[in-house]
């Protein structure tokens, strides 16, 4: 069976150069450094002042080098990774902004502390617009730089998490944890990577379980928006009466239970991205409304003749054919094709079946991690049923099959009996005397009927009946627990007077 293939993006995609970008991010020096003790280069004319700063930042047990003048400074930031540059304005050779600027131009995340006499505060605040950190007067104290210097590593502490978050995010819903060879999702990755760095609106239409959300989180992971809001507004969740308040907002008092005022999903996502899911599901009385904001990107909240300003991305999602509600008259031509400027029609299972292999060790992987089991794979006939079958819940359909399995299989592999296909209700047991047990079984029923059989055939040993089952002694534990919660009056073998 094929190992997984995480797809990326094109060289010349954004999502490229982020994910470039964050990868020194981790594995640069700046990032070894500040995981040990900081370079700091210290650079001015005055050996007192020199001597003092050494003095109070060794203190810090910080690695000091001196530079007496701007052309050693120089020298020394291109033979050496620094953390800080603490540097004096006016230099016998330099301007203290010239080696400003040529520490950033080396590496953007060196931070620089200038330090300026009373009557040069100006050149300072210019410093400050070039990037420096922060300036400090010569009268300043020894507590003072000690402060501004702890400030700073702390300061680069919150950035460098802040990327790193932001890289696991990408990670996580980037276009690359998408999962997929055949030439149907092939296609999806490249309009994907087309338009994630634009701005259009995008339409993304599927059946149910094709993942049309996670296609719209890696447009925005790949987007250059990725650091701002992702609001998803569920259409088809939202009473009609209360939708125009969940896209727009209300004032205080504006309706009857409106005791505060609140922002919409517009305003939220002001920046970022929206998704409007399952956007056939708006009525007509608010499409009008709609289109208006996708327009003028403007809008007016329930209550509030004020007009708000908004700069938000739009991506729709829908499981029905728009043009067939377009003809039928409930959604208006001028909104859908407003929605549509960059279509993506996502493939059902079936349509790329070649990908079922790489899906399904995925999803083995990951239950099996999440469920502490060890399931290594899936045998010949059961990979033959689930390539049969017609599945037309999709991908998450097949994911929750996959979840399933794993919970009910007791050996190294998933196999034909472990699968059921079809609503949970029409779920049968996977053993030899599954046919006893009603057909109208919840999974959660299913579970404790297992549980309790095997209790049973082991004559209430828990040790016994947990090896057999699969699980830890303390899971079947807190199972029989939660029996007793729902039932006080249950019979579970083993249990003193259960007979």
């Amino acid at each position: 069976m094929s190992k997984l293939r995480h797809i990326s993006c094109t060289r010349n995609s954004w999502l490229s150069i982020y994910e470039f970008e964050s990868y020194k991010l981790i594995s640069s020096r700046s990032q070894l450094n500040f995981m040990s003790t900081p370079n700091i280069l210290v650079v001015d004319d005055e050996p007192i002042i020199c001597d003092m700063l050494c003095q109070v930042l060794k203190r810090k047990d910080y690695r000091i080098d001196v530079a007496q003048d701007g052309k050693s400074a120089i020298e020394a930031l291109n033979k050496k990774q620094y953390d800080l540059v603490v540097t004096d304005v006016y230099l016998p050779d330099l301007n203290g902004i010239e080696i400003l600027k040529t520490a950033k131009q080396i590496d953007p995340e060196t931070g620089v502390i200038v330090i300026t006499a009373h009557s040069s505060v100006e050149s300072a605040v210019e410093a400050m617009k070039v990037g420096a950190y922060d300036y400090l007067t010569k009268d300043f104290s020894l507590d003072e730089i000690e402060v501004t210097v702890a400030k700073f590593f702390k300061y680069q502490e919150l950035v460098k998490e802040n990327k790193l978050l932001r890289y696991e995010l990408g990670t996580r819903y980037g276009i690359r944890n998408i999962i997929g060879n055949s030439p149907e999702i092939q296609r999806v990755f490249e309009t994907v990577e087309m338009v994630a760095p634009a701005n259009a609106t995008v339409l993304i239409e599927g059946a149910s379980g094709t993942g049309k959300e996670l296609i719209a989180k890696a447009i925005h992971q790949c987007s250059q928006r990725h650091d701002k809001p992702f609001i998803k507004l569920n259409c088809a969740a939202i009473p009609e009466g209360l939708m125009e308040s969940e896209l727009f907002g209300h004032e205080k008092g504006a309706f009857t239970g409106a005791v505060r005022s609140t922002k919409g999903r517009f305003e939220l996502a002001d920046g970022g991205t929206l998704l409007l899911d399952e956007v056939s599901e708006i009525k007509p009385s608010l499409q009008a409304k709609l289109l208006r904001v996708l327009q003028e990107k403007e809008f007016e909240k329930v209550g509030n003749p004020e007009t708000v300003e908004i700069d938000v991305r739009i991506i729709a999602t829908t499981n029905r054919d728009l043009r067939t509600e377009v003809a039928a008259g409930t959604f208006r031509e001028d909104l859908f094709y407003r929605l549509n400027v960059v279509p993506i029609q996502l493939p059902t299972l079936k349509q790329r079946i070649e990908d079922m292999p790489l899906l399904i060790d995925h999803f083995i992987e990951k239950y099996s991690k999440e469920n502490n089991r060890s399931i290594n794979g899936i045998d010949e006939e059961a990979l033959r049923q689930m390539m049969n079958y017609d599945w037309p819940g999709n991908v998450r359909e097949l994911e929750n099959t996959i979840e399933r399995a794993i919970i009910l299989c007791r050996t190294e592999r998933l196999q034909a009996k472990n699968l059921f296909f079809g609503s949970e209700r029409d779920a049968v047991m996977p053993d030899e005397n599954s046919s006893s047990l009603p057909s109208s079984l919840t999974l959660r029923q299913m579970g404790k009927k297992l549980i309790l059989k095997t209790l049973e055939e082991q004559n209430g040993n828990r040790t016994w009946a947990a090896e057999k089952l699969g699980i830890s002694i303390r899971t079947l534990r807190n199972k029989l627990h939660e029996y007793r919660k729902d039932d006080p009056d249950i019979k579970i073998p083993g249990d003193a007077g259960s007979g």
